[in-house]
């Protein structure tokens, strides 16, 4: 069965040019959605849980988002609008692209459930757009192709949110001190038996310091050399 109405939600106006103006908006639909995920998870958002929190029937929430997908996408772009990234660039390419990440592991840290659905439905919704449109700014200089801007932009973006599942998986297992402390004491085991040569040597100069385990700093070093290769068109 076809039908006339697209599936892209951007694509739907928000409301008819004709009629009364709708009791809900797609802002507030996408605010009571990452209201119940932020509390429940991602698996708990439901169009009969998200039309129960706004007061109207679950039927009447399909006239305003057809689909659940579509949900997801208007959670997606309202979490983008979160990134506070400046209207343009500082000129600071380096500075303005390790801004971008922060902002993004600063709604990913607000959001738990938010990493895992970039990953597996990447949106184009209007704050996402503005999201593109900072970074094609930072890049504006680079000789590099545009379908190749494009894909360090998702590489950028894969890496944040691999970073905050890290973060947020070490959280589950009790805390990054103490994944830390018996992930050393794992690989001080493993390096005695002689089958690791390699594993053992680098084992033994990394006890010579004491690791930063500060997750920011963790952070800005693993997305600082992310944002090095994506500078650098040599090593592309």
């Amino acid at each position: 069965m076809t039908t006339d109405r697209p599936e892209l939600i951007w694509l739907r106006p928000e409301r008819s040019a004709r009629g009364p103006a709708p009791a809900h908006s797609r802002s507030a639909i996408a605010a009571a959605a990452i209201a119940l995920a932020d509390a429940e998870g991602l698996a708990a958002v439901s169009m009969r849980k998200v039309a129960a929190s706004l007061g109207a029937g679950t039927m009447s929430l399909y006239n305003y988002v057809p689909a659940k997908e579509q949900l997801f996408d208007l959670m997606l772009d309202a979490v983008a609008g979160e990134w506070g990234l400046p209207d343009t660039p500082s000129g600071d390419a380096r500075a303005d692209l390790l801004e971008f990440a922060k902002c993004g592991l600063a709604a990913m840290r607000r959001h738990a459930w938010l990493p895992g659905l970039i990953l597996t439905r990447p949106t184009i919704g209007p704050n996402s757009l503005r999201c593109t449109e900072f970074f094609l700014a930072v890049m504006s200089d680079s000789d590099q192709p545009p379908d190749t801007k494009m894909e360090l932009f998702a590489m950028l973006n894969s890496s944040i949110c691999m970073y905050a599942q890290w973060e947020a998986n070490q959280r589950q297992a009790g805390g990054s001190e103490r994944w830390q402390a018996e992930l050393v004491a794992y690989l001080g085991q493993a390096a005695a038996t002689g089958e690791y040569p390699h594993l053992a040597a680098t084992f033994a100069a990394s006890t010579n310091r004491a690791p930063d385990l500060d997750p920011d700093a963790i952070f800005t070093r693993a997305i600082g050399r992310v944002i090095a290769i994506i500078l650098d068109p040599r090593t592309v």
